[in-house]
């Protein structure tokens, strides 16, 4: 907001030089530009491959033939944009691809999730924290949910979104690695390899997710107020017959000893009724609770829970029980609350700005390693191969609601209700 002079100062030294995508002369001209540019500095490359997958190993290859620094001068580094391939033959493929041209250290396999303020701090928050700390595991701990939701459809981005759908789109990447970080232990340092072999060890510790554990749903065409809101299918870039999800709720589980039997439920979905995306961890009943009377049958309303949200209006807030002031025995469900906004007056970075600037600096503990996205894939494609092969019919919810009524029965099957569901929309 702040920067206008140097961002100024950036724009006369941006360029632009056009070429093709599989050229190694287009390529050779743009490393001529860039030589030009880097007269007496020393050099470094980094290349961000915001491009449809089909092409990346086409770039890759003519840049790290014909536009990658020599050894000894500089470093040459690739970010690679998501979608990393559609399943666990083609992810492994296209590493395979890369790893032609390039060393795993030169690869940075971007998930802007990552970056965001709110998932920094899980760690912060989980290993600097005593009070979290023995808090953080079965004994005490009845569910994890991942909850993501959009209020708008795919607006325009129908022919893209028809080809992967929200599992792939934002489960198996965005909530699974949010999940990872959520569960790993305790890592040796804070070095990246120390971290990412701890999400690692979880991701392998996770079941394969089934089709019953697993309730798909698609938004259709709803009037609300005299306005009408189109239905996925009504996309022109969209066949009238696509079986794609724009929403699914998953419960996951994690088989090891601090996690074992507890479900961790996702939920993502577009066209809802709001934008959010939080972790809500839900804490077992307070057992003998002495004030079953006061608080009455629903006991999960007097049930701890800790809020992180992510997006939007960043906040941590914990779910306690306290007395209504006053000469009756009245108890209430309040919120100790940490909204960003108020507490830290300053402007919070843009998770790519975060990302982009370690990139540049090496650090390489928010970006995915190859183990890293076998073992997300692993999970996930024996499900998507079945809802594509079964052509299974999406669950249809209305344009602006709270999505499909399936994901209610799903969390019920594990004993558990959606927290955002509760939610009196003030957090």
């Amino acid at each position: 907001a702040n920067c206008s002079e140097k961002m100024d100062k950036f724009l006369k030294r941006c360029f632009y030089q056009s070429g093709q995508y599989n050229s190694e002369e287009g390529f050779h001209e743009l490393d001529r530009k860039l030589t030009e540019k880097e007269a007496g500095k020393l050099p470094n490359r980094l290349f961000y491959l915001s491009i449809p997958p089909n092409i990346f190993v086409d770039v890759v290859r003519s840049a790290s033939r014909t536009a990658s620094l020599p050894s000894g001068s500089g470093w040459t580094r690739f970010i690679v944009e998501k979608p990393f391939g559609r399943d666990s033959e083609s992810s492994g493929e296209l590493t395979r691809s890369l790893k032609m041209y390039l060393e795993e250290e030169q690869i940075f396999r971007i998930d802007h999730y990552l970056g965001k303020e709110l998932v920094e701090n899980l760690s912060v928050l989980r290993f600097s924290n005593l009070v979290f700390q023995p808090l953080w595991s079965r004994d005490y701990i009845r569910n994890v949910q991942l909850i993501f939701s959009e209020d708008f459809g795919t607006e325009g981005r129908g022919g893209y979104f028809d080809n992967y759908g929200i599992i792939r789109d934002i489960m198996q990447n965005h909530l699974l690695q949010i999940l990872a970080l959520f569960a790993m232990e305790t890592p040796v340092s804070l070095a990246a390899e120390d971290i990412r072999n701890e999400k690692v060890k979880v991701l392998r510790s996770m079941r394969k997710l089934k089709l019953e554990d697993v309730v798909v749903g698609q938004y259709k065409g709803h009037t609300r107020g005299g306005k009408s809101f189109p239905a996925y299918v009504d996309d022109p870039t969209v066949p009238n017959d696509s079986v794609t999800p724009t929403f699914a709720a998953a419960a996951l589980f994690i088989d090891n000893a601090r996690w074992d039997g507890v479900p961790f439920l996702m939920k993502a979905g577009k066209a809802l009724h709001t934008r959010r995306a939080e972790i809500r961890v839900q804490f077992r009943r307070v057992p003998g609770n002495l004030y079953r009377g006061n608080v009455g049958t629903d006991l999960d309303m007097a049930t701890n829970e800790l809020v992180l949200r992510v997006q939007p209006d960043e906040a941590i807030y914990l779910k306690i029980n306290n007395k209504v002031p006053g000469l009756g025995m009245r108890l209430d469900s309040s919120n100790l609350n940490l909204f960003y906004s108020e507490r830290y007056q300053r402007e919070i970075p843009d998770a790519y700005e975060r990302l982009l600037l370690d990139a540049m600096e090496g650090e390489r503990r928010l970006f995915i390693r190859s183990d890293e996205l076998d073992a997300a894939w692993a999970i996930f494609t024996p499900v998507l191969r079945e809802l594509e092969e079964k052509r299974v019919a999406p669950e249809l919810y209305p344009y602006g609601s709270r999505g499909p009524v399936g994901a209610h029965y799903l969390a019920a099957n594990y004993n558990v209700r959606w927290g955002d569901i509760s939610s009196d929309g003030s957090f």
